[in-house]
């Protein structure tokens, strides 16, 4: 039995009973054989991002969310949108790992979910470029009007969402894979 990768899932929705946390559940259960997904739950504790506060000694929380973020071999965001844009806690939390580089060449999914999401997702795939997340164009999918397409007990009900999302799952693995391959032959 191969040993499952290890993911951290963030929600870009500061939410409880959100759809993005219910579609992380779905995920975590569809994927259970392949990847062990850890949710960082803590988004909304994060200090805002100052430049001036980015040192060698950050607040704890933000060195706990990097430290996550270096441990796994790979990264799930599922967000919504607001106001045609990213979630500001989201925001705020990746801006906290532009200088510490921790997506660059990390493999990572971007899921928007949303009414729309269009939007909000054109913008975060943006900064996810520029912070190199690995392979992102591929990794990525919009999907509107969650609410209809995951249930209250966190399964995706909808037959096309629900092919989608293991096919970028698919990938997702077979980029982990592909990066931890690669790592080897360069050791």
């Amino acid at each position: 039995m191969s040993i499952r990768k290890k993911v951290l899932a963030i929600s870009g929705s500061t939410r409880q009973n959100s759809s993005n946390h219910k579609l992380i559940n779905a995920i975590a259960a569809l994927a259970a054989e392949q990847i062990e997904i850890t949710t960082f739950g803590s988004i909304a504790t994060l200090p805002h991002f100052n430049p001036d506060n980015n040192n060698e000694q950050v607040d704890e929380e933000v060195e706990s969310f990097r430290q996550l973020l270096r441990n796994a071999d790979g990264v799930i965001i599922c967000t919504p949108e607001y106001a045609h844009g990213v979630p500001g806690s989201l925001k705020n939390a990746i801006d906290w790992t532009v200088s510490t580089s921790e997506f660059s060449h990390k493999p990572t999914v971007l899921i928007t979910a949303s009414t729309d999401g269009r939007f909000g997702h054109t913008a975060l795939m943006e900064t996810l470029k520029v912070i190199e997340a690995k392979n992102i164009e591929q990794l990525q999918m919009v999907i509107q009007f969650i609410r209809t397409k995951v249930s209250e007990d966190s399964k995706i009900t909808d037959e096309q969402t629900l092919q989608e999302v293991k096919n970028l799952i698919e990938k997702f693995v077979k980029t982990i894979n592909e990066k931890e391959e690669s790592g080897n032959i360069n050791s």
